[in-house]
């Protein structure tokens, strides 16, 4: 009988320890499955933030090089390139961002060259030129950017 006693004794804690351990491996699992969805949610929305970052340094350096084209164009043949150029800048524009016009891509394009003018301003010596204040706070408001 104390035998039976014992067994069933040993049987009990060994459930009750099993369901114990059982409990606290699904509880860590939980927390470690919350960990990992946050931490993929932090990295999906910094790699979007660097996309964004990267797209806008990619405009600006095409602002830069679409206003090294407008200062060296040559008659006919320049603007004839200079044209093309243009088109080809848009159409790459227009991949990007297939639900926008023409008309955003002229202001984003305005704003774009406009930052790099001042840019370029900021570094000439002030005795040399009269600036009337930054150009991109001449710009007409063209809507969301």
């Amino acid at each position: 009988m104390f035998r039976l006693f014992k067994n069933v004794v040993f049987l009990v804690w060994l459930v009750g320890a099993l369901a114990s351990l059982s409990m606290s491996l699904t509880w860590y699992s939980l927390q470690l499955t919350t960990g990992i969805a946050r931490l993929t949610a932090e990295a999906a929305e910094t790699a979007l933030k660097h996309r964004k970052e990267i797209a806008k340094a990619v405009g600006r350096t095409k602002a830069k090089a679409r206003l090294k084209r407008a200062l060296v164009m040559v008659p006919v043949a320049g603007i004839a390139a200079g044209v093309y150029f243009e088109e080809q800048d848009y159409q790459d524009w227009k991949q990007q961002n297939p639900n926008r016009n023409r008309q955003d891509y002229a202001c984003e394009v305005a704003a774009l060259t406009a930052a790099v003018l001042d840019e370029f301003l900021q570094e000439i010596p002030d005795n040399l030129i009269h600036s009337e204040g930054p150009l991109t706070g001449q710009l007409p408001k063209c809507g969301t950017l």
